[in-house]
């Protein structure tokens, strides 16, 4: 599990002391408690989760700018790797797509077994400053991750020039959010991840030419 908030970002502030790891986390599970306890987003107030966490107000605006980018960092804690997390093996532009839609497939079965997550990622929805927030951070990352790696197979000669690498991350992507977030009774088996990327590339791969 990646700590949440580590390193600069957009919704950072660049003041105030040097952060306390063990006062961050506790932030974070006092705001999970509160969700546990059926609190939802809208009635999470500052004041509460302070209180909750047994830390002053300016504990929190030191780390978080506000109540949106704090509840996005709490569902990163609850998600299992994000995309600064992996560790792309670099053998092949396949083995990086493999290792990626793996990550999507674990968030989805992690998303499934947890009430918390599910309740709050269904809350975020209502909220578009909470979804800016966590696209801009979480799902946006993850998708530059993977047009990097398509474009590193174009120059590799993995990937035909003439594939559009923004159409082709959502054709390996999309099934796998299909079934992870818009089909929740659909199987998520190890292995899927090879599956999907084996069957798109088989369409996208060059074609080699006669006699070589």
């Amino acid at each position: 599990m990646s700590r949440a908030g580590s390193g600069p970002g957009p919704y950072r502030s660049a003041r105030g002391r040097p952060r306390s790891e063990a006062v961050e986390q506790a932030i974070l599970e006092g705001v999970i408690q509160l969700l546990e306890d059926g609190v939802p987003l809208a009635d999470l107030s500052i004041e509460r989760i302070a209180r909750t966490a047994g830390v002053g107000k300016a504990a929190i605006y030191r780390r978080w700018s506000g109540k949106e980018n704090l509840y996005v960092d709490v569902i990163r804690a609850a998600e299992p790797s994000g995309p600064s997390d992996l560790e792309l093996p670099g053998t092949s532009m396949r083995d990086d797509l493999v290792v990626l839609l793996e990550s999507l497939r674990q968030r989805g079965v992690v998303s499934r077994s947890s009430a918390i997550l599910r309740n709050v990622l269904a809350q975020m929805r209502t909220s578009p400053k909470i979804w800016a927030a966590y696209d801009a951070r979480v799902t946006a990352p993850r998708r530059r991750l993977g047009l990097e790696v398509l474009h590193r197979g174009q120059v590799n000669g993995e990937l035909r020039t003439d594939v559009d690498p923004e159409l082709a991350i959502d054709m390996l992507v999309g099934p796998m959010l299909m079934r992870s977030a818009m089909r929740p009774d659909a199987d998520l088996p190890e292995g899927l991840a090879e599956q999907l990327v084996d069957g798109v590339l088989e369409g996208l791969r060059p074609v080699s030419s006669p006699g070589t």
